[in-house]
């Protein structure tokens, strides 16, 4: 089995959420008409990211129910971003759905790792990184921006035999390197897929990078949008190239976690 997966880089409409849906409602659509049987959103796509107090009020269980409309009417799988209210206290997390194509709520993950003053003042972070989940037989594990910075995050994925990692991103100026560099490192050491999905634009005072791109566990760019560019990039994971990469370059079978 393999899974196609498409990813939407585009600048959403900052804290205007039926606008953003229906952005995503057009990208499933022709993400579908592609083949693909996964669509990706950038980081806080439904909403807006750096959107500062308008955040809280659009925070509401009801956006998920917005993503299982689109996923059902359009026959695809989406993994959106999204802000999830958390607790009584009005706390916020930064969050993403897997919602099947039936609408079926997969997988819900918190962003564990908050960047900087952005992150901290709005958001609390997740305390666990997500089980992989199998869709079509191919393993799939979750991780939101920064998260993938740290190398022990997709590791762990690596070490639950994960095929892909999918990471929603707003990577922003001056971190375009983030982009063009680590991803495809994280890829390679790791012999898994990544789809990295980033906003463009701007949005506040953050100019967003763009770069999205889907790697290989070899750590080449199977497919890849530049720094302004809207669109969909999609690519094909198959388990076997998985299967192959860990063979071919050993790094999870020669740790030596006993030093380490």
């Amino acid at each position: 089995m393999t899974l196609t997966i498409a990813g939407l880089q585009h600048e959403g409409v900052p804290g205007d959420v039926d606008a953003n849906l229906r952005i995503l409602s057009g990208a499933a659509r022709e993400a579908a008409d592609r083949g693909a049987r996964i669509l990706v959103t950038p980081e806080m796509f439904v909403t807006g990211y750096n959107i500062g107090d308008r955040l809280a009020p659009l925070a509401t269980p009801g956006l998920v129910d917005g993503v299982a409309r689109i996923a059902v009417e359009n026959g695809i799988a989406i993994v959106a971003g999204l802000p999830e209210p958390v607790g009584d206290d009005g706390s916020i997390a930064n969050a993403l759905v897997v919602i099947d194509s039936d609408g079926a709520e997969l997988l819900r993950y918190r962003k564990t790792h908050l960047f900087g003053d952005l992150d901290r003042g709005l958001f609390v972070a997740g305390d666990s990184l997500p089980e992989p989940i199998e869709i079509d037989g191919v393993r799939v594990s979750v991780l939101i921006c920064y998260d993938v910075e740290f190398p022990e995050t997709v590791r762990a994925a690596a070490l639950g035999e994960t095929d892909v990692v999918i990471v929603p991103t707003a990577q922003m100026e001056p971190y375009a390197h983030i982009a063009e560099r680590l991803i495809p490192v994280r890829a390679w050491e790791n012999q898994l897929h990544v789809v990295y999905v980033n906003r463009v634009g701007s949005e506040g005072d953050l100019t967003y990078v763009g770069r999205s791109s889907i790697v290989g566990p070899d750590g080449v760019v199977i497919d890849s949008l530049g720094a302004a560019d809207t669109g969909l990039l999609i690519a094909t994971i198959d388990p076997e190239v998985t299967r192959r990469a860990r063979h071919e370059n050993p790094y999870i079978a020669d740790r030596r976690p006993d030093l380490y």
